[in-house]
């Protein structure tokens, strides 16, 4: 976060956790993760860089229905005290899967069609109905860890046009010379939004 401020990036995007991650691992582990999230989101509700800087923290996924009260507590309460700002957006998927987000945006889609049969379905209606609607698209996506796939549908409507860089290290050991190194690599790059 930051070298992101640093460097002006306006929106930021983290991936928590997967809905898989929650559901299908050990129990011992899901609960080993909340008290690293718990730990990490106490940090960021009292960081000064936060309220200095303007950063509106969000959180999208199912976290809610899945996470420990006193985890979505803490997750609402940095929400609830950042909603007013907007220099920079730092939004987490927690508990996410981009196959549920987007089944999700067609339950809803099919909904409005119903009540209303002069509904268009077209790119903005579907942008609109994703729980990524508030997000711009997508301009590079760091895939760490070494593992060169897509995992479980990662903002799928958002990353149609984004450069993609993979790296081996792993991500506790992704450290800021390894973001700007990855910054450095999609500069390099020239966009073509398949032209």
């Amino acid at each position: 976060m930051e070298v992101a401020l640093e460097l002006k990036i306006p929106y930021f995007t983290f991936w928590g956790s997967s809905l898989d991650n929650i559901e299908k691992r050990p129990k011992a582990e899901v609960e080993f993760l909340f008290k690293i999230f718990e730990k990490e989101f106490k940090k960021l509700l009292t960081s000064d860089k936060v309220s200095e800087n303007g950063v509106r923290v969000n959180v999208l996924g199912r976290w809610q229905e899945l996470f420990p009260k006193s985890l979505v507590d803490l997750m609402k309460e940095i929400i609830a005290k950042t909603k007013d700002y907007s220099n920079y957006h730092l939004t987490f998927l927690m508990a996410y899967s981009g196959l549920d987000e987007m089944k999700t945006a067609v339950q809803r889609i099919a909904d409005n069609k119903i009540q209303d049969s002069d509904f268009k379905i077209d790119g903005d209606s579907i942008k609109a109905n994703l729980w990524t609607r508030d997000l711009p698209p997508v301009d590079l996506v760091i895939r760490t860890g070494g593992e060169p796939h897509w995992s479980n549908g990662l903002m799928m409507w958002d990353v149609a046009d984004a450069q993609l860089y993979f790296t081996e290290t792993l991500y506790p050991d992704f450290s800021p010379e390894e973001f700007k190194k990855a910054l450095m690599a999609y500069g390099k790059t020239s966009r073509r939004f398949g032209a």
